[in-house]
């Protein structure tokens, strides 16, 4: 009976911490070998001897991989259900395949040939298998949160919860990189895939740990089935395809995502050849991020959530990364220290365009629990699929940028500062205008008057 899981449907209760806590675990894994992903994998290919281009390839070939996998497991997930099993065989595959993609070129070892064409193939190959388990992962993930409660502000809570975990998997890989790259040393080409060798091993190894207390702590949603009956129709994908809403959430998402994922594409490039900073800060900048993206996250989860508060937050954290990223734009070398600063903001803007943007999708789904899968997982497609054209994009123009000069005025603008700074802003600014034409409705039961957690 529906009892058994919300005491009244038109008042649902909110979810006790401790589940909030084991569903917020779940992503980890996928958390810390995106952050890899997004902030190294583009420094560690170049650095080993691939063209900007062929490295961007690499991750274009990831992202497309990723986008129609979503969409896929998104449709299976609705038709069969089981989100643990998806979430479970999605993270073992990324487990097993991710260390290949920062592991070595096997074909070239195999055919003793350094071919940058065998190299782009064999590093493509093993992004896409990759991204194909991470994907089912996180459209699992993503889409559970809708059948574990009806309660607005509990969802909202919940992908808070998961949005601080993913700062915590993130802070863990760039702790793990400033350990590595602070006592290692890199004059070799082996050196250098060494040092990645370690940090990739190490990000599996804490997301794994992690993805077991998940599936020890969490149970199979059982709301789809207890709201609907056991027997329920599907919902066809023509009625998403209908709402306005869907399209306004769905830009207001891929702006989101292309925001934080082309700049932390980015900003390791940055701090190092824009900026002239330490090595080490290729993980203190990042890591700084994260950290005030941490504590905002703990404290949006102390709060009660409307339709009016989530567009209110979300174009907060838009006039931030517009202001982020002027100051990036322009910024000097002489002032690189500044940068330090700018991080903190970054985090906060973040956080708040990530976790309303996420909860703007549960507002989308609602109670429509039989279709939930495929509404992350389509709006996941256009969110993989620009950020890796965008990133090929930029990075086609990354050869004519003279990266090694020391002589470059204090007015040049790099590609780095336009994929760190200049497409982040114009990607929220825009993501603000389409917010505020939204009609977000959340139910306004007592429930979200009081704590979100009890």
């Amino acid at each position: 009976m529906v009892n058994d899981v919300e005491d009244d449907d038109s008042c649902p209760k909110p979810v006790g911490r401790s589940s909030v806590f084991y569903y917020g675990v779940g992503h980890m894994l996928n958390d810390i070998t995106a952050a890899c992903w997004f902030t190294y994998l583009l420094l560690f290919l170049t650095e080993i001897g691939l063209s900007p281009r062929d490295a961007a390839i690499v991750m274009l070939a990831g992202q497309i991989a990723d986008g129609f996998a979503t969409v896929f497991a998104g449709e299976l997930i609705d038709r069969f259900g089981h989100f643990k099993i998806w979430h479970g065989a999605g993270s073992i595959l990324a487990a097993i395949s991710f260390s290949s993609v920062f592991g070595g070129c096997l074909p070239c070892k195999i055919l003793a040939s350094s071919s940058p064409i065998i190299e782009t193939i064999s590093y493509s190959t093993s992004a896409a298998i990759f991204n194909v388990g991470w994907a089912a992962t996180q459209v699992s993930h993503m889409s559970m949160v809708n059948c574990i409660s009806l309660n607005s502000t509990s969802r909202v809570v919940m992908t808070s919860c998961r949005n601080a975990f993913t700062m915590v998997a993130n802070l863990s890989l760039y702790a793990v990189a400033l350990v590595v790259f602070s006592t290692t040393k890199a004059t070799t080409h082996s050196d250098i895939e060494n040092q990645y060798h370690w940090i990739a091993y190490t990000s599996i190894f804490i997301g794994c740990c992690f993805v077991g207390i998940f599936h020890l702590g969490t149970k199979e949603p059982r709301l789809k089935i207890r709201v609907h009956g056991t027997s329920y129709a599907r919902i066809s994908w023509a009625y998403w395809f209908k709402k306005v809403l869907y399209y306004q959430v769905g830009l207001v998402y891929m702006l989101t995502r292309l925001a934080q994922n082309v700049s932390q594409a980015y900003l390791a490039f940055y701090v190092i050849e824009d900026m002239r900073m330490a090595k080490s800060a290729k993980a203190l900048v990042p890591a700084i991020i994260y950290i005030s993206s941490f504590i905002v996250s703990i404290i949006m989860q102390e709060m009660y959530w409307t339709g009016q508060r989530l567009k209110a937050y979300y174009c907060a954290g838009g006039v931030l990364w517009v202001f982020c990223g002027a100051s990036i734009l322009f910024l000097p070398r002489s002032l690189s220290a500044f940068m330090y600063v700018i991080s903190v903001f970054i985090g906060v803007a973040n956080t708040l365009m990530t976790i309303t943007g996420v909860s703007m999708q549960s507002v989308l789904v609602g109670s429509d629990l039989d279709g939930c899968a495929f509404v992350y997982g389509s709006l996941s497609f256009l969110d993989k699929v620009s950020c890796g054209l965008a990133v090929f994009v930029l990075q086609s123009f990354q050869s004519s940028s003279p990266r090694s000069q020391e002589t470059l005025s204090t007015e040049y603008i790099s590609v780095t500062r336009y994929g760190l700074g200049l497409l982040p802003a114009v990607c929220s600014l825009t993501g603000m205008a389409i917010t505020y034409t939204m009609k977000l409705q959340t139910p306004h039961s007592k429930s979200l008057m009081e704590p979100l957690l009890e």
